[in-house]
């Protein structure tokens, strides 16, 4: 019988975190953030952990289960923290493997085979395994960040496994850390073990194969036939049948056993041989039923995957930018149901045929030309990222009702997948709600979410009766009620009805088997709690907004308390798409730093704790959420590629306010806050304002002062700044106004004259946006924002649109984080039609010339441009035109830089405190590219900072796009 099922010391014990620091290396993190960034996964649940250790080593784990069972402290093993079903969350201590156990250990090429560290992302792996021409092809909607760990421990599948199986045919070996500190790997073993395999394991292994060989039988009657079971323990490969067929290899038994028998050390995986070429066939259908009824029919076709996508999943994917395009080309008409067919090969010609093959079957069942056909690489990739992104799409509904978790991965037989589908809708309408579908119809697991609000105990009441009228269809179709998230919390109270009394003592004899004191992940899997306990939930009675919170920034698109900022940091549902390998920026700190707490995520949870008054009173002002905001550089990449919308730029200056109101606001910071008021004066002496850079010791000086990076060379001031000189001769395509940024006007005047020049030749009049006559230049308040100073930047605001408002014309500007806080951020600090109409007019150069089909007279420049893209760019999808524009120069090669955040972003870099992690970010991706590049090919980034950041890593001087165009200019 288990004896840990509660820790015996309080979380963020102190003494223990001493003894940890003391006897591992690994990184103790024990505060009261750090805990409530560790207390949710991706599911309904917030258990606080004891404390977080991040292992540097195998050997730290080893030690730290090794303190954990001498304290009577439980064990939870983690991943990416993306489970659905509360599997990574519990009163334990959490060993987060993902910062520094992520290494391929080794890959044979000629066995297929590849051993790896817990920690590693399926994605990361994917990509090391390329120049091989291998991959692994279990791959879970989450692939870019979920852990081969955390795969093996879920039994993960993806919607390739009608092809390739679950994790459970893939892994080959589990070398694993026993609760006891025994280590054994788990793999094919035969029927004699002989003298090789240690005693502790000899008995194991033998205990297990009685307990097979017994309960055969009842496994035989018990266990689903399906293909999607990963529900309980993989008993089946106990028994006497599956060591006679080649099933019997025992790191089944751990696979999927969410870390409540070992510690996954390392595991060996079998690999596959990558299909360089694939199809796609995107079926349309009027109703959800004749797409359900089709399933069965279109996998004889020996697709690699057919995946639903459902009426919600559209309309909710067309209300978000990144995808809106997406959903548009792949729909015909208005259909119910998509199901996308994908079929993989060597060659173009022969995927055609298969195109058609599904062409002609769709016509059969009386659905002619209703295939959209994607063939395109580009096109597949957006295809793909709309599909993998279908959880977080449906979860981007707005408001207290949220698509939840609890019978998402139910699978039944294709013959009854349409009738099943059919019954369950009811039940949905019969408790008032209804379900989103998507994924994996190929199998008959589709991922399905009531709409129900787990703050209102009625929903939760429903909640459990949904559950168990749906477990009961599962049954009656002869289904697995765990198709492919696990047990966790949701589920495992559920495996007496699904698989018998028997089959759950059994489940129990393999827990205390492998840890007779209970100390791995207790709860799950056996002997488990109510699925429905509400002090388990992330939303428990008493959860509230602190109402002394007041928002400083309009946020009354999201419904709820605060002015609608709580419903806006609950957008974030723990997905984890901001921890993903490959992101195109976000979250540029995280990737850095691997730190739970510079992820978008990490900040999200932190102020959904600080804004409940769960981490204490005024906690939005405390020291926990400035850690946790200390390392954001706001570049609003989240606003875009976070599929639920966390835009935690803005969320931010709430805090960055906060915390001024409270303590002040730094020497340093109020400096560079108020740049746009001094730069006028320093600009008339520039010998003395740029001092620092000359004077011997002033760096010195400057960074014991005031903080900034004796190491980093500020911006120079220019001795000729640009002036709003009066307007050229009218122009025949009329007047646009140009907006001169600070930065642009103080430090590179050269950029404003050379848009003049471009406009100009572009048929446009150039006017400047003037402030009222003797007062200082306009200004969008960045400064302001980024100190929290936020009415200092509201009147900034107000000034600015007091100055545009009397015109129509199209503002214009060079420097993508001022020209686009026009478009973002005036819209929050002072809402209403005119700051709407305001944003409707606001756009960078490059994005007027593509509106407006500029054709400017240019010259042939016998070069190529490495173009990066400043990271608000992308945010606002702009990035695109700035590529357009330069590709407009005869002979001028393009060629985009593949890059996250510069990590300059504004005044972060020159910090001295954040000076490496500046760097870091820089040398992830945009240093290295800059340094491939030929020296005589042009460096380009619209960024000042981007520009500075390049120079400062590289040695390169980067230009903005505008000077390109400008020297490509026709004489006259």
């Amino acid at each position: 019988m288990n004896a840990i099922t509660r820790s015996r010391v309080a979380p963020g014990d102190s003494r223990l975190a001493a003894r940890l620091k003391r006897e591992t290396e690994g990184e103790v993190l024990f505060g009261a953030g750090d805990r409530g960034r560790y207390a949710t996964d991706a599911s309904i649940y917030q258990v606080e952990p004891v404390g977080v250790l991040v292992p540097r080593t195998v050997e730290d784990v080893a030690a730290a289960m090794a303190i954990c069972r001498e304290e009577g402290v439980p064990v939870l093993p983690r991943g990416g923290g993306t489970s659905q079903c509360g599997q990574t969350v519990n009163r334990a201590l959490v060993l987060d493997c993902t910062r520094h156990l992520r290494n391929v250990v080794s890959v044979d090429k000629a066995g297929m085979r590849a051993t790896v560290q817990p920690g590693i992302a399926l994605g990361a792996l994917n990509d090391a395994l390329k120049k091989d021409g291998l991959f692994f092809p279990v791959d879970p909607s989450t692939w870019a960040r979920c852990t081969i760990g955390g795969m093996a421990a879920n039994n993960s599948c993806g919607s390739k496994s009608i092809r390739y199986g679950l994790m459970a045919d893939n892994v080959l070996s589990i070398d694993a850390i026993l609760p006891s500190g025994d280590r054994f790997a788990f793999g094919e073993l035969p029927d004699d073990l002989g003298d090789g395999v240690p005693k502790y394991a000899a008995e194991l292994v033998n205990r297990l194969r009685a307990l097979g060989a017994s309960e055969a039988s009842e496994i035989a009657a018990r266990f689903p036939k399906v293909l999607r079971r990963v529900g309980g323990y993989n008993l089946e490969a106990l028994t006497p049948e599956a060591r006679a067929n080649g099933r019997g290899n025992l790191a089944r038994i751990l696979v999927g056993s969410e870390g409540t028998l070992a510690f996954s050390a390392g595991i060996d995986l079998r690999l596959w041989p990558i299909k360089p070429r694939k199809a796609l066939g995107i079926c349309q259908f009027p109703t959800f039923r004749r797409a359900m009824e089709a399933s069965k029919h279109l996998v004889t076709l020996n697709p690699e995957a057919v995946e639903l996508v459902d009426r919600t999943m559209i309309d909710l994917g067309r209300s978000i930018a990144i995808y809106r395009d997406t959903i548009d080309r792949i729909v015909i008409g208005e259909p119910d149901s998509l199901l996308i067919v994908e079929f993989h090969g060597h060659e173009d010609a022969a995927l055609e045929r298969e195109l058609d093959r599904l062409d002609e079957m769709m016509g059969d069942l009386g659905l002619p030309g209703q295939v959209v056909r994607c063939v395109d690489p580009g096109f597949q990739a957006a295809v793909a990222e709309v599909r993998e992104a279908g959880l977080n799409i449906m979860m981007s509904m707005k408001g207290d009702g949220k698509p939840v978790s609890f019978i998402e991965d139910t699978a039944v037989q294709l013959d009854d997948l349409a009738d099943y589908t059919e019954r369950l809708n009811e039940v949905f309408e019969r408790h008032g709600t209804k379900g989103t579908w998507y994924a994996h119809a190929s199998v008959g697991c589709l991922h399905v979410r009531p709409v129900l609000n787990m703050k209102d105990g009625e929903d939760v009441r429903r909640m459990r009766e949904i559950a168990e009228e749906c477990f009961a269809l599962v049954r009656e179709y002869k289904g697995s009620h765990s198709g492919e998230h696990g047990d966790g919390i949701v589920r495992s109270e559920f495996h007496g009805e699904m698989f018998g009394p028997r089959i759950v003592r059994a489940f129990e004899t393999v827990k205390d088997a492998f840890d007779p004191e209970g100390m791995m992940n207790p709860g799950r899997v056996v002997r488990p709690m109510r699925m429905d306990d509400r002090s388990l939930f992330r939303y428990p009675p008493g959860y509230a907004a602190d109402p002394a919170v007041a928002p400083v920034l309009d946020w009354s698109a999201w419904p709820g308390p605060q002015g609608g900022l709580l419903g806006a940091v609950e957008m974030c549902n723990n997905n984890g798409t901001c921890r993903k390998f490959d992101a195109g920026v976000m979250c540029p700190s995280f990737r850095a730093t691997r730190n739970e707490r510079d992820l978008t995520r990490g900040r999200a949870n932190t102020l959904r704790l600080a804004l409940t008054g769960q981490l204490g009173p005024d906690a939005l002002a405390s020291d926990e959420v400035a850690e946790a905001m200390s390392l954001c550089v706001s570049c609003k990449a989240c606003r875009r590629e976070c599929p639920t919308g966390v835009d935690m730029a803005k969320m931010k200056i709430e805090a960055q306010h906060a915390r001024a109101k409270r303590h002040g606001v730094s020497a340093k910071d109020r400096l560079i806050a108020t740049l746009p008021r001094w730069a006028p004066m320093a600009s008339r002496f520039p010998l003395l304002a740029n001092a620092r850079e000359w004077v011997p010791g002033a760096r010195a000086v400057g960074e014991r002062a005031l903080g900034f990076s004796r190491d980093r060379a500020l911006p120079r001031f220019s001795g000729q700044p640009f002036r709003d000189i009066a307007e050229d001769a009218p122009a025949p395509r009329g007047d646009v106004i140009l907006f001169a940024d600070t930065f642009n006007r103080y430090f590179e005047p050269e950029n404003l004259h050379a848009a003049r020049r471009v406009l100009r030749a572009a048929g446009f009049r150039a006017i400047s946006a003037r402030a009222a006559e003797g007062a200082r230049p306009l200004c969008c308040g960045r400064t302001y924002l980024a100190a929290g100073m936020v009415d200092e930047a509201r009147a900034e605001a107000r000034r600015t649109m007091a100055a545009l408002s009397g015109s129509d014309a199209a503002v214009v500007g060079l420097e993508p984080s001022c020209l686009l806080t026009l478009r973002d951020e005036f819209k929050s600090l002072l809402p209403g039609a005119a700051a709407d109409r305001l944003a409707d007019r606001a756009m960078l150069l490059s994005e007027f010339l593509m509106r407006e089909k500029a054709d400017l007279p240019l010259k042939p420049l016998a070069s190529a441009a490495h173009i990066h893209g400043h990271c608000h760019q992308k945010s606002f999808g702009a990035f695109p035109d700035a590529v357009k524009s330069l590709r407009a120069v005869p002979g001028l090669e393009v060629k985009p830089i593949t890059s996250s955040c510069c990590g300059m972003a504004g005044a972060f870099g020159y910090d001295a405190r954040r000076v490496e992690v500046s760097r870091a970010m820089g040398e992830l991706s945009l240093a290295p590219a800059v340094r491939a590049a030929p020296t005589e090919d042009l460096i380009v980034a619209d960024g000042t900072s981007c520009r500075h950041q390049i120079h400062e890593l590289t040695g390169r001087e980067a230009l903005h796009s505008v000077r390109v165009l400008d020297a490509a200019l026709q004489p006259g």
